[in-house]
């Protein structure tokens, strides 16, 4: 058992911090797809776990090679894949496989670092497949709430570096320039509040950070974007180092272990969220800022 005793202290006082444990989470195994539900989810329910802010949905899902979800309607939410390990394939309901030629706009096959991002709106139909021959993709869906409904449908794919993540705490979605009254002409210009990331049309910022044993990232809530000042904060560690990632919130006791999420409420833009790895492998982690 790793003995690494964290020097941070505790520095957010007025933060409430409750732990969201692996088992706690609905876990279906399909064969070809094996998912855990930290939101409730398809045929689980769970009234202590229906959303966080405008967090919706957060699966962290394997599928197995030469599988995957077939053509489907979305509306009306903010849906993203987050690539750990693996390939996914995303094709929109109008691009018949074999036929993808130019059509990039379309037709994403996504490795780690990616990730793709979708405006569901007034209505879209796209299908995620694993079309690798042997190897399993590993990732993370994620949804939010839009500020408003009947959005135009919007896809953007990104990728973005191990060795930033390495640095610190990397944006990888932050608000739509223009908020909810963006003009027609935002929209199609489609510009983050902050440079690099994927514009989400929600008051919500996501990061991801690659954190090494005993290193510490801080996480600034709000990532200087918003002015609400009242935030909400998800953190999660994904399940990538067979058990031996293990991380502490704000100098908190209480040990996260991989799967195992954190619900920290109460606390405003502007703060610093100390993320500390207390494990002994590298340790992926996610951030949902929310209002």
């Amino acid at each position: 058992m790793n003995t690494f005793k964290s020097a941070t202290t505790k520095m957010l006082s007025h933060a409430k911090i409750t732990l969201h444990r692996s088992a706690a989470r609905g876990h279906s195994d399909h064969g070809w797809l094996n998912t855990y539900h930290s939101f409730s989810f398809a045929d689980w329910y769970d009234p202590s776990f229906t959303h966080f802010g405008s967090l919706r949905v957060l699966n962290e899902d394997r599928v197995k090679a030469n599988s995957g979800f077939p053509t489907h309607p979305h509306r009306d939410f903010e849906i993203f894949s987050y690539i750990i390990s693996g390939e996914l394939t995303h094709r929109d309901s109008m691009l018949r496989k074999g036929a993808e030629g130019e059509q990039s706009d379309k037709f994403y096959r996504m490795r780690r670092g990616g990730v793709q991002f979708t405006t569901g709106g007034t209505g879209i139909a796209h299908s995620e497949q694993n079309e690798h021959a042997r190897d399993t993709v590993h990732f993370l869906q994620i949804w939010a709430i839009p500020w408003k409904r009947g959005l135009t449908p919007r896809y953007h794919t990104r990728h973005f570096d191990d060795e930033e993540k390495r640095k610190g705490f990397v944006p990888i979605l932050s608000p739509l320039k223009g908020g909810p009254d963006a003009t027609f002409e935002q929209e199609k210009i489609a510009e983050p509040t902050i440079e690099g990331s994927i514009p989400i049309h929600a008051d919500f910022v996501m990061g991801a950070g690659i954190i090494p044993p005993q290193g510490k990232f801080d996480w600034a809530v709000g990532a200087k974007v918003t002015e609400n000042s009242k935030r909400k904060v998800y953190v999660h560690l994904p399940m990538t180092k067979q058990g031996q990632a293990k991380i502490r919130i704000d100098g908190r006791d209480e040990v996260l272990n991989e799967g195992d999420g954190v619900f920290v409420d109460n606390v405003n833009s502007g703060d610093k969220l100390a993320v500390e790895n207390v494990g002994e492998a590298e340790a992926e982690v996610v951030v949902l800022d929310t209002a």
